[in-house]
């Protein structure tokens, strides 16, 4: 028994009307298209009445000057079926635009989206709404730009040495 993809889409947008916006299939992988607007609601929905349980992992991807909107966050989900055919992974993926790049948190959903989002955070600079700690994992609290985002300057060592050196005033090991 396969997992009924049309089924899924059917449930969810009649839950939540137009939440899923398009439908790609790709060497056996699915991919939805999902409202930002709508995001936390869909992955409720997957998590409570379809059994994706697991969230495997959550990103980002900057589209600078290819398309708009700029940014998508990508989030796979996983489903551990009864049956070994019924093990499901799906990818989610929702448009953000880069004026005000904002979405809701899903950390009410999975727990283990806690650092994952605030990685997408500190590398891209997306702000997901609703998150309980929001604030930078990698880089240095007082650091400006956001190293993922296709116009970072790799050569402007200005952030870096502003960073450095507030940490050398401060004591910082």
């Amino acid at each position: 028994m396969s997992f009924d993809f049309d089924y899924l889409i059917e449930a969810i947008n009649s839950a939540y009307p137009g939440a899923v916006k398009e439908r790609i299939e790709y060497r056996g992988e699915t991919t939805l298209f999902i409202d930002k607007d709508r995001i936390s609601n869909v992955c409720g929905r997957l998590k409570a009445s379809f059994g994706f349980t697991f969230l495997a992992d959550l990103t980002a991807v900057d589209y600078l000057e290819i398309r708009t909107p700029r940014y998508e966050v990508v989030y796979h989900v996983h489903r551990f079926g009864p049956e070994i055919d019924e093990n499901v992974r799906l990818r989610l993926k929702a448009e953000v635009h880069g004026d005000n790049p904002k979405i809701d948190s899903v950390t009410h959903i999975w727990s283990g989206a806690d650092w994952l989002e605030r990685e997408v955070y500190d590398m891209f600079g997306i702000v997901f709404t609703g998150h309980p700690d929001l604030r930078r994992i990698l880089m240095p609290e007082d650091y400006e730009p956001f190293p993922l985002r296709k116009d970072f300057d790799v050569r402007d060592r200005e952030a870096s040495k502003r960073s450095f050196e507030r940490a050398l005033r401060e004591g910082g090991d």
